[in-house]
């Protein structure tokens, strides 16, 4: 174990960055801002309302919980096959394709209120859910490999950048969503979002470079076969798996705990989202002007991120009484421990599949941007099952018992 921990230490000199960034550069750091922020708007939107309009088309609580959790499951299938062929397929299609793929998918889905309820509602769902998974993981895990193509010697301060557009769209898309469902109906959200993602795609076309390379002979599993890509793997699924775990419980908990309404259930929320957006560029270059401290970014954060979810309940052998203070400064704390953990991670990937001679090329960063982002959506799907309900299910139906005992 101790020479996997030092494998993870890189005590070469600071990197030497250029002072300023090419028109090329920060055109492509535009597309792909544009590409996290809608494609996490339009991923997020489904929370506050679907479940509700779900039920009334007959569908049960098990296949709710099955529709959202799907999607993680087809992002990890389609990541490791995108990854696998970005360079026969090109970087730059596959991101066209994907945000097209995706925005139209956001598009029909808004339409399935009009579909028959039961099983041809329930079958729709799926469909169209699971294929806009396909795109959403065409077009993150290509712009992965495209940052890293772009930015070679500033990986992690930009994916850093890019994070604080992933918060924004993951945080920004339920309150918007559910504020056009109240105001214009079913339709509305996912017509305006899915067409803010469609234009997108001729945005990218124009901005974004093509993007020449030879197809690799190397594979995932020969890249899983290293032991230091095993542990950050496992870093990022329990990373992942943490964030999912929330999404699935922190709602009913807090509600039945403090008595908190949805509004203030969602604030807290934000409480990690918003640190882990404003920290993601600080720590991206911290990791790429000092790359001896990624190892002791990951571990840092890894144990902060433990103590924030031991106090966050907090466990019974602690003796300690929940109060939502203390669970509201926990929140804060694991924001920014996950994303002293998570930044670094990727660039890790890259620099141990370079040294276990990798090509440096394309075909390397599709290997690692699907590896990574497959890994990410385990952690997703698996924490997903830690409740038998999806969460807004169970928020709603806490809403629904609190406004009974009111009235009775």
């Amino acid at each position: 174990m101790s020479t996997t921990v030092d494998e993870l230490t890189d005590c070469s000199p600071p990197v030497a960055t250029s002072p300023k960034m090419t028109r090329q550069q920060i055109l492509t750091l535009i597309a792909i801002a544009s590409i996290n922020f809608s494609s996490m708007i339009c991923y997020s939107i489904l929370g506050p309302f679907f479940p509700q309009e779900a039920e009334k088309k007959g569908a049960g609580q098990a296949v709710i919980g099955l529709i959202f959790g799907c999607y993680a499951l087809c992002t990890l299938i389609g990541s490791l096959i995108l990854g696998k062929y970005i360079v026969q397929i090109g970087a730059k299609f596959m991101i066209t394709a994907g945000l097209f793929i995706s925005g139209g998918c956001t598009v029909a889905f808004g339409f399935l209120d009009r579909v028959p309820e039961g099983t041809m509602f329930v079958a729709l769902c799926f469909v169209v859910r699971c294929v806009n998974a396909v795109g959403f993981a065409a077009a993150i895990t290509s712009a992965f490999a495209v940052s890293a193509k772009v930015f070679p010697d500033n990986i992690a301060t930009i994916l850093g950048f890019m994070e604080i557009f992933t918060g924004l769209g993951l945080i920004l898309g339920p309150p918007l969503g559910g504020w056009m469902y109240q105001a214009f109906g079913y339709e509305v959200p996912f017509l305006v979002l899915g067409s803010i993602i469609l234009l997108t795609v001729p945005l990218t076309m124009w901005i974004l470079p093509s993007f020449d390379a030879v197809p690799s002979q190397d594979s995932f599993f020969r890249l899983c076969s290293q032991v230091k890509i095993i542990l950050i793997c496992f870093v990022v699924f329990t990373l992942s798996s943490g964030i999912g775990f929330l999404d699935a419980t922190l709602s009913l908990f807090a509600m039945e705990k403090f008595g908190l309404s949805a509004v203030s259930v969602g604030l807290l929320m934000i409480g990690m989202s918003l640190p882990y957006s404003a920290a993601s560029p600080i720590f991206g270059i911290i990791s790429d002007k000092y790359p001896f401290m990624r190892k002791w970014m990951v571990v840092v954060g890894g144990m902060t991120t433990s103590v924030g979810f031991l106090l966050l309940g907090p466990v019974p052998f602690l003796h300690i009484q929940s109060q939502l203070w203390l669970t509201a400064v926990m929140m804060v704390v694991i924001g920014f421990s996950l994303c002293m953990t998570c930044i670094p991670t990727f660039t890790e990937m890259l620099i141990c599949a370079h040294e276990n001679d990798f090509e440096e090329g394309l075909s390397t960063l599709g290997l690692v941007s699907g590896l990574f982002t497959a890994v990410w959506s385990a952690g997703r799907a698996t924490s997903r099952k830690t409740t038998s309900r999806p969460d807004h299910v169970l928020l709603l139906q806490t809403c629904h018992l609190k406004k009974d005992h009111i009235q009775t």
